[in-house]
Order: C-alpha cells, then structure tokens, then sequence
C-alpha cells in the first residue's frame, strides 16, 4: 500500500525528516563571573587587623615628621591660612595673597595648629591621621569589594608601603584630606549598593514597576563626605559626579536581577528623586556650610565686593551670595587658567611611572665630621614597585569589567577615570603629581583585584593556593623592601652622596 506523502504548506517548507532548524537569537550576555562575593565570617578580626594596620601606620608617619620645621612648597599658603581660621575665624585677606580653595581642608590644618602650636607638628599632625585612616578604610574596601580580609590587609598595606602616600601624610597640604573624604564616600556608597541588593533580593515577589526603598542612610553620608572633599579642594566633584552615576547604575542592575521588565525606568523612578538629594542637595548645602566663617567674617577676601560694585546684574540678589558667587568665579578663571612654568610640574601621563616627582627639602652645604658632603633630601616619590605596576593593573581591570563584567573592577575604572582621567581636560594647566592623591587608593586597589586573580579562587587545588599565596606574599615583600631603600629620601635622612645617588633611579628625580 503506497503512503503519500503529507501535503506541503509552501515550496520552501523543509522535509519533514530533516529537524527545523531553531530561530537565530543574539547571543544571551555573558553571565558574571565575579559576582559580588559574600563577607567573611571574621568580622571582629578584621577590624582588629584593621584598626592595627592603622595604628602602625600613624606611628611611622609620625616619627620625624617635624623635621624640617619650616614650611616646605605649598606650605607656604595652607598652615597660615589656617592659623587665620583660628585667629579671626575665616581666612583674613591682607591685600597681597590670593585665596583660591575651600575652607575646609585648612580648617583641619587648623586643628593640629590649635593642639600643637603653630608649628611643624601642629600643621602636619592632621595629614598623618588622615593618611592613617585612609589605610583603615582601603583595607575595609577591598575586603568588602574581594570577600577576603587577606586581600583586604595587603591593600592597605600597599598604601601604608607607598612612598608617596608617606610623604602627602606627613606635610600640610590638602591634598591627602580630599583622599580620605572621597573614600569614605566611595566606602559608604558601595555599602549602599550592598542593602539595596539585599533588600530587593529578600522581597519576593517584586512588583513589576519595583517598589519604595524609604531613606538610605549610606548614600546620604556618602553625599555628606562627597561634598565635605568638594570643600576641600574643587576636584572632589569628579568623583561626585562620576559616583553618582554608577550608585544610579547599581539601582538598575539590582532591579534588572530581580526580574523587573524595565529596570532602568525603575532605577530612575525610584532611585533618581533619592539622589537628587542625597547626591546633589545634601552636598551642596554642606559645601556652603563650610563657607559660614566667610559669611561671618568682616575682613575675608571679597566679602563686600558686591557692595562696592551695586551696578552688576541681578541686583535683587543679597550682596553677600554676589559677592560668595564672584570670588567662585574668580577662582574658577584662577584654576582653568594656571599655566605658569615651575620647575617641578608634571603632567598626568607622567605620573603613573614617578616621571616627575616634587623635590620638598634639600638643603645646601652640608659634611658630616670628615668634611664630606652630606644629603639630606625629601622627595615627594611613589614606591617604584608599586607605582609601575598601576598601568598593567588598570588594563587588567579594565579586561575584568569587560569579560567578567566585574562589579569592583567597575568601581575602580570610575574612579580612575574620575580621579585620573578628568585631569587630560585641560592639558595646558600647571599641573603636579600630588593632584595623584585622592585617586591612588583606587590604583592600589586595581593591584589589589590583580593579586586577587593571581591567589587564585577559594576551592581552586591546594597547589594553586599555595603558589598564589607565595606569588603576593613576594610582592608586597618587595614593595616593603623599595619602601625601606627609599625611606631616607622621603624623611631628609642624612646620605652620603653616593648612597643619594643611588636613590636617584631617573634624570627627572634630581
């Protein structure tokens, strides 16, 4: 009996012995590899260790640090200014200096100034503690960004070990106050991110258009601290800025996880209106309360300029915001016009390799009992060690957020590109390598994700562990060694020349 065959629907219907072949999909992303990893369990521990790393860090910037007791490079503007804040309660305009930063930075100079005098210690003994509690809170960082307290420690232990984060704790400058601001600010954010997560994770089912997630109390003293290194030194607003948008981004990725069909219309909804506050509002307002001894004060550069010039538009506006407003005008043409040649500026491509590091103290003349010269120098220098090893680190980062898409090499590329990469906006301006300061814990860190990858995942073969436990353990004995070599170079240590010029590793260093 013959069968027939079934009747074809169309000329181009394939046999029916041959199997349909499945319509084509684009490729479904590629899944994290790196999810946020849970904490240890040794909370009480790692605080410890934590708060000892600390402790040992203050001490060694401590020791010494009043030497030489005079002002060196831009000390010369900052310990006095700050001695005005404690003697007429703002920063007291003489005629013949030109004030062009935020009060806040000098008002924590001040407070060594009030304890100790005015004098060497009173004007360094606050970077010190900052440099200290920058130590503290990078180990907290990366041990919350790697789930491992190990990694944590050689953190902070990276930063303790830098030279140049030695030599910007232990001198009266800003810069290492806008360090300690913005990571505790990042700090705060990323534990943020850590709630929302858990909050939308543990409710289930979740609504289709997400649900309200009341006060966030982490980013709104993330916003305080962002605006607290804004009043230290302008700069801190690219971090702001750039933060902002990633805590923004976290919201979707944590609505996007839980299922929400338009996670990025939800993080807006219900994320925009909080950090509108919490990232722009909240700053803002303790940007200006930084400002109340200018308010305050009858003789503070420009107080009544508006008073002097009635005939400026917007007369309707109280003299004092006009006047607070002109000299943020003249400072903003001060900074995007400074371009004067000096002989120790360097550019922000230079500065991941030390190219050209700042001489603080080399004083002349002088020979110990025999007659020889003697070198007492203090070079403002990154560990080499560590240094060299930030730009292969920051590619491997940059491939972790590609392939991995990796949530703490995304936190780092953000704030490299913050800290780091806002300063190629303006390649004509005057720049120095200590402008490095707020961003380096964030190059330390992109080592640290590096030496995460080389200690190898917990459950990887004993042997794994054991060689990439062998392979940190030698680095960071190295970066301890550069720093022990170089240590009298960054505390003026008497040398012979000889044992000076070893130290002088580049022409650009003298």
């Amino acid at each position: 009996m013959a069968v027939l065959a079934p009747e074809r629907t169309g000329a181009g219907d394939p046999p029916d012995d041959v199997p349909a072949r499945p319509a084509r999909r684009w490729p479904a992303p590629r899944p994290r590899v790196d999810r946020v990893p849970p904490l240890p369990g040794d909370r009480l521990l790692s605080w410890v260790l934590a708060a000892v790393l600390g402790v040992a860090t203050l001490v060694s910037r401590l020791v010494g640090i009043s030497y030489p007791d005079t002002l060196l490079f831009d000390e010369a503007y900052y310990p006095p200014e700050a001695h005005d804040l404690l003697v007429w309660g703002h920063e007291y305009n003489r005629g013949y200096t030109f004030i062009v930063h935020p009060p806040l930075g000098k008002w924590l100079i001040a407070a060594g100034e009030q304890v100790f005098g005015y004098t060497s210690l009173g004007w360094r003994f606050p970077s010190a503690v900052a440099g200290a509690l920058a130590v503290v809170l990078l180990t907290r960082l990366a041990r919350r960004l790697t789930g491992s307290t190990l990694l944590g420690l050689v953190a902070g232990l990276l930063l303790a070990l830098d030279g140049f984060a030695f030599t910007v704790s232990r001198i009266g400058l800003l810069d290492v106050f806008l360090q300690v601001l913005v990571l505790a600010a990042v700090a705060c954010l990323v534990v943020d991110r850590e709630r929302v997560r858990a909050r939308v994770a543990g409710s289930r089912p979740v609504p289709a258009t997400g649900f309200r997630l009341g006060p966030r109390g982490w980013r709104i003293a993330a916003g305080f601290l962002f605006g607290c290194a804004c009043s230290v030194k302008w700069s801190g607003i690219w971090f702001l800025a750039f933060c902002a948008v990633l805590s923004l981004w976290w919201d979707r990725q944590a609505w996007r996880e839980a299922g929400v069909p338009r996670p990025t219309a939800t993080a807006l909804r219900r994320g925009l209106p909080g950090a509108t506050w919490a990232l722009a509002a909240v700053p803002v307002l303790t940007y200006v309360a930084s400002f109340a001894g200018w308010f305050l004060g009858e003789t503070a550069q420009g107080r009544w300029w508006a008073q002097r010039n009635p005939e400026t538009a917007f007369p309707w506006i109280p003299d004092v915001l006009r006047s607070w407003w002109h000299m943020h005008a003249e400072w903003w043409t001060f900074h995007n016009g400074l371009s004067t040649p000096h002989p120790w500026e360097s550019g922000p491509w230079t500065w991941l390799v030390n190219g050209r590091p700042i001489l603080l103290w080399n004083p002349q003349g002088l020979t110990d009992a025999a007659g020889d010269q003697v070198v007492r120098y203090i070079l403002m220098v990154g560990t080499p060690t560590l240094w060299l090893a930030f730009a292969p680190a920051l590619a491997w980062t940059l491939w972790r957020v590609v392939a991995r898409r990796d949530p703490a090499a995304l936190l780092v590329a953000v704030t490299v590109a913050a800290g780091w990469g806002t300063w190629f906006l303006n390649p004509e301006r005057t720049m120095f390598v200590f402008y490095m300061a707020p961003v380096l814990p964030f190059f330390v860190l992109a080592v640290t994700l590096v030496l995460q990858d080389v200690l190898g995942r917990p459950g990887a073969p004993e042997w794994r562990r054991s060689a990439g436990l062998a392979a940190v353990s030698g680095y960071v004995a190295v970066v301890a060694g550069t720093f022990v070599f170089f240590y009298p170079v960054l505390t003026g240590r008497p040398l012979s020349h000889a044992d000076w010029l070893l130290r002088m590793w580049f022409p650009s260093w003298f």
